[in-house]
């Protein structure tokens, strides 16, 4: 179970995450944090979800489609992961401000 300002700072971190791709040049090659890219490998199962990711927030869907075949679903899969903790947030918010004294 996550505690509460462990669910503040997933949804910030994918905020922020989705913010600097939706900003990113899509047909720029940026550094990369992918272990097996910086070992010199060819192919990894992950490269180019970012990119994927940021040709969506651009519209070119068909050069996020060549990118990687997952980037819509992984947006989507991220988009309803900041909604389900954004709910809960406030959930816990509302329980918290409707108190009854006794």
């Amino acid at each position: 179970m996550i505690s509460r300002a462990g669910k503040y700072v997933e949804v910030v971190f994918w905020v922020l995450a989705l913010t600097l791709l939706a900003t990113a040049n899509p047909h720029e090659h940026h550094f990369t944090l992918c272990p097996l890219a910086n070992l010199g490998f060819d192919w990894c199962p992950g490269c180019g979800l970012g990119r994927s990711i940021t040709a969506i927030f651009h519209a070119d869907f068909g050069a996020s489609f060549r990118q990687h075949w997952f980037g819509l679903p992984a947006l989507l899969i991220i988009l309803y992961r900041i909604y389900q903790l954004c709910k809960q947030l406030i959930i816990k918010q509302k329980k918290y401000f409707n108190y009854k004294e006794v």
